[in-house]
């Protein structure tokens, strides 16, 4: 079963509807849109982006542990940086001209439920760097009195883990399923509680319920966001447009997705 169960005494969950494989390129196609539309404001979300990268850079430049973990913890609290677009994307949605005032008000829009998520995304992003800084020196085979040289030829470092086979693969396995479990319970929980009067728990179980029943599109939306975050990573500057268009996707991949319209909104 593709559906997850839920206690008869549990809060009520939005439908989740059934999509068609294709509809991930309609999002992206829709996010563009919204960067036309909002240009302002979405660049200066993108502006937040290049720097965040900008200091991932500078703190793990030379240090590969660090900057792995780093690039994977940005990665994993990327959907709660998002907050701002959605707002945008909401009120365009609603025939507005937002602003960026407006966006960064969706902060408190949401109550407590967003500041709650984006510290649970904090805190896997925190462990995972730490995880990675350590995993990865014991796969170095060095005494802890190696770490600096460790750390110092990131390059060279992850030619030497990769020949060592299994133990790099499996930091790449353990990787893959936390950011499996992020993108499940993230995919649609943000804008959903930015959205309706739900509460954290309620998001983060119809998140999990609308990756688990759309398996196919929901795969191919997680290989767009890779693969396009990605792209601007190694370009960084492209972050500045490539991350707007893929926060106003996601609210498009919401509205597509769920059914929230039994629910109260937020004003």
């Amino acid at each position: 079963m593709n559906d997850i169960t839920v206690r008869d005494d549990a809060p009520p969950l939005p439908p989740v509807r059934a999509i068609a494989l294709h509809h991930p390129l309609a999002w992206v196609e829709a996010g563009v849109h919204d960067v036309a539309r909002a240009t302002t404001p979405s660049l200066l979300h993108g502006i937040v982006f290049v720097v965040g990268g900008l200091l991932i850079l500078l703190v793990g430049w030379n240090r590969f542990g660090v900057l792995a973990g780093a690039f994977s913890g940005f990665l994993l609290v990327a959907p709660m940086l998002a907050t701002g677009l959605y707002e945008l994307s909401r009120r365009l949605e609603r025939g507005e001209e937002p602003t960026f005032a407006q966006a960064v008000a969706a902060w408190r829009r949401g109550g407590a439920a967003p500041l709650r998520f984006g510290l649970l995304l904090a805190a896997l992003g925190t462990l995972w760097v730490m995880f990675s800084a350590l995993a990865l020196l014991a796969m170095s085979g060095e005494p802890l009195d190696g770490l600096r040289a460790f750390f110092a030829t990131p390059v060279l470092r992850m030619a030497d883990l990769a020949l060592r086979g299994h133990l790099f693969l499996m930091w790449l396995v353990a990787g893959g399923l936390l950011a499996a479990v992020v993108f499940a319970i993230s995919a649609v929980s943000v804008p959903l509680v930015l959205d309706r009067r739900v509460s954290l728990q309620q998001a983060m179980l119809t998140s999990v319920r609308a990756v688990g029943q759309n398996p196919l599109p929901m795969t191919l939306w997680a290989l767009i966001i890779l693969g396009i975050t990605l792209i601007g990573l190694f370009t960084l500057v492209g972050l500045a447009v490539l991350l707007p268009v893929l926060g106003h996707a996601t609210w498009h991949a919401y509205t597509d997705l769920v059914d929230a319209s039994g629910f109260e909104p937020r004003t």
